[in-house]
């Protein structure tokens, strides 16, 4: 199917020369003559592409304020200026503003086509990348049948009739922006923005810019976090991380809904649902004045706690099947043969959690698609032995060496026996089948060796 590009401009000899110039290059051409049509015309469909004028009928409303029109309703969709007279300062605000590129009057065919075949690849490569984007994070799944997940999926459907804000905590990689996410997802705002501020990424000076935008003397803005949230959700990821100077104002957002930008004297009011997320307990942070008391309070209306992977490993096989489905259809590959029964799955304590889970998955999937499972469970050792299942390894050799052989013997014991209780979800009854004990001599030795239930 063709291309539709919508032409916008009230000169009807640059109207046709224009449209002229595309259809003859077979794209399907649109066009409006005054600032109503054009409104009309967006409104009826956005095109694929606009072509729009600066300077149109209405004294008070002109090509800028139609290409916040387009970008309002899809981001996506390119826009070019053109004029014949305008400033520095107009083509500067209107790619500020999100127009893919700004072309002074007069211009060749060979510039016009050149800009309109540029923006429409770009775009196709933005919405192509969204997709993936999307397929990789915003798609994903809550997975997991351990009582932890379970908690955490049953206060998220609560969540959906609430406006409370929420406090997410857990390690990082244990999924905490999926979360917050879902709880968007299912609520009332779900068709409005979702922004992710985070703090843990921004210089201790650009806070406040970040949060409240900015007013400029040439009467430009710089729109901040809490506007662009405004009927939707805002995450502030590591929320910890805002300077103890910044809480007390974000405080002040909370209670009175409004702020004012920086360098800004008018108040503007906002409607959002806040939820925030750390890796660090904020309850001591505040015992050691590093986090605000009240604003702490404020946050933690609805606290939602994420555990780390190594409390979880009855998890493991269905996330793997999980991401391996998931990410062969992103990739276009077959699914790796992953053996699910593989020690170092289970032995191995997941600094990075999920996301460390996920990674290994699609490092697999892509090198590895057409390996063997013998071949996987190698590649599988190589990546996950250096870290935490050597270091486990050497100690405990370093143990049973300095240690009497009875010594020696309860260690490795205690070890296997872990081992395989992660795998078999703590179920004791499968444990003593697969290891060939009785299900009572195995309660006696795990009684002897003080192994507590595993889940």
């Amino acid at each position: 199917m063709h291309k539709e590009i919508l032409v916008i401009d009230d000169n009807p000899d640059i109207r046709v020369l224009v449209s002229n110039i595309l259809k003859d290059q077979k794209f399907e051409v649109r066009t409006a003559a005054n600032y109503d049509q054009a409104l009309f015309e967006i409104n009826r469909k956005l095109p694929d592409l606009a072509i729009i004028d600066i300077k149109l009928d209405k004294a008070d409303k002109d090509g800028i304020d139609l290409l916040k029109q387009v970008t309002q309703k899809d981001k996506l969709t390119p826009v070019i200026m053109i004029s014949g007279h305008a400033t520095v300062q107009i083509a500067v605000e209107a790619i500020r503003l999100g127009a893919y590129e700004f072309i002074e009057k007069p211009f060749s065919k060979e510039k016009i086509l050149n800009y309109v075949n540029r923006a429409l690849e770009s775009s196709k490569l933005k919405k192509e990348k969204d997709i993936i984007e999307n397929k990789l994070f915003h798609s994903f799944d809550l997975i997991g049948k351990s009582p932890s997940i379970m908690k955490v999926k049953k206060i998220i459907e609560k969540l959906s009739f609430s406006e409370s804000r929420v406090l997410i905590n857990g390690p990082t990689g244990t999924g905490k922006e999926l979360v917050a996410r879902k709880i968007h997802k299912n609520s009332s705002r779900s068709k409005e923005p979702f922004i992710i501020l985070n703090a843990a990424l921004l210089k201790e000076k650009t806070y406040e810019k970040e949060l409240f935008g900015e007013e400029f003397e040439d009467g430009n803005v710089s729109f901040g976090a809490l506007e662009r949230a405004n009927r939707g959700t805002l995450l502030i990821d590591e929320v910890s991380e805002i300077p103890f100077e910044t809480q007390a104002n974000v405080l002040r957002v909370l209670i009175d809904q409004k702020f004012k930008r920086l360098n800004g004297s008018k108040d503007i009011y906002v409607n959002i649902r806040l939820i925030s997320s750390s890796s660090k307990n904020l309850n001591n942070l505040v015992k050691h004045n590093k986090f605000r008391e009240d604003l702490y309070h404020r946050l933690n209306v609805m606290p939602l706690e994420l555990v780390p992977l190594s409390s979880r490993t009855e998890d493991i096989p269905l996330l793997i099947d999980y991401f391996k489905k998931k990410l062969s259809e992103i990739n276009g590959v077959p699914e790796p043969k992953i053996d699910i029964n593989n020690d170092n799955l289970y032995t191995y304590d997941w600094p990075g959690n999920v996301r460390e889970l996920r990674n290994l998955v699609e490092r697999i999937t892509i090198l590895s698609s057409n390996e063997s499972k013998s071949n996987i469970n190698s590649i599988i050792e190589d990546i996950l032995s250096p870290s935490s299942s050597i270091e486990n390894n050497k100690n405990l050799l370093e143990k049973s060496f300095t240690s009497p052989l009875k010594e020696a013997r309860k260690h490795f014991e205690k070890e296997y026996l872990i081992t395989q209780l992660k795998k078999n979800h703590g179920n004791i009854s499968k444990t003593a089948d697969f290891i060939g004990m009785e299900r009572s001599a195995l309660h006696r030795k795990l009684k002897e060796l003080g192994i507590k239930g595993i889940n």
